[in-house]
């Protein structure tokens, strides 16, 4: 009578004694983890999908991917560069923004510029090397180093209202502005052709363009787009979904650990 086991068989078709509560789930015959557990995981799940799509959805609606052509815009962006660009109103633009418009008079195809001047403005080049807007030098960081501001000094330009003068980065070899001088609108472009502002260079992944800080005093520059907020809620959604999708096999796992520990 005293020799009786305390080991216990659990019946073939499963017991209703309440210790069999946890081996059903470390066994993988019931859910794994508790039943908050599971809420929980399931709402982390649901959550990281609506924010994964949700944000990637934002993104197509806010953005345009464009793949840079040419050389005109380097170092900034270089050849055979995606960059992403915002869609925007031409009124929006301000100096020193990289933009896409599309006219006639340059190409059949949208141009990727950098804005230098806008209406009322005077522009030159060169003085000391550096482009002058409103009589004032620029510094230019963003340009191939120790190359001056144009490749040939050209007149000043006064900008018409709701027009804006552009430039590539790479001064030497970019048909902007100043091939176009002769033209009608001495190189202008209208405010209204801008279809969208970059924000980004893509791939290769150098990240978020440079703030013009050369024209701040001349006026506000540009707010960047919401690209950092969408590759925020890109990366905690999948954080969710990954997350919460491992919780039933880790808590599975634990649960068997437990049980062979309490076995042994």
């Amino acid at each position: 009578m005293g020799g009786e086991s305390v080991t216990r068989t659990a019946p073939d078709g499963g017991g209703t004694d309440p210790g069999d509560g946890p081996a059903r789930g470390a066994t993988g015959r019931g859910p794994a983890g508790g039943r908050t557990g599971q809420v929980l995981s399931g709402l982390a799940v649901g959550l990281g999908l609506v924010m994964f799509l949700g944000a990637f959805a934002w993104g197509a609606v806010v953005y345009r991917p464009y793949t840079v052509p040419t050389s005109s815009m380097s170092p900034t962006i270089g050849v055979g560069d995606r960059v992403l660009a915002e869609r925007v109103d031409g009124a929006d633009v301000r100096r020193g923004d990289v933009v896409v418009f599309k006219d006639a008079g340059w190409a059949d195809a949208p141009v990727l510029k950098r804005v230098v001047a806008v209406g009322g403005d005077t522009v030159a080049c060169c003085t000391d090397g550096r482009l002058t807007v409103n009589g004032r030098p620029i510094e230019e960081p963003y340009l191939p180093a120790d190359e001056p501001a144009g490749a040939d000094d050209f007149p000043t330009v006064t900008v018409p209202e709701g027009r804006i003068f552009l430039l590539g980065d790479e001064r030497h070899g970019s048909l902007d502005s100043t091939a176009h001088l002769t033209d009608a609108a001495s190189g202008t472009v209208a405010r209204g052709a801008v279809t969208a502002r970059v924000d980004a260079v893509v791939w290769p992944m150098d990240g978020m363009l440079e703030r013009p800080s050369g024209f701040e005093d001349m006026g506000a520059l540009s707010a960047p787009g919401p690209l950092r907020t969408i590759t925020v809620l890109v990366v905690a959604g999948a954080v969710l979904v990954l997350g919460g999708a491992a919780y039933g096999p880790v808590a599975k796992r634990v649960g068997a650990r437990r049980e062979a520990g309490r076995v042994g």
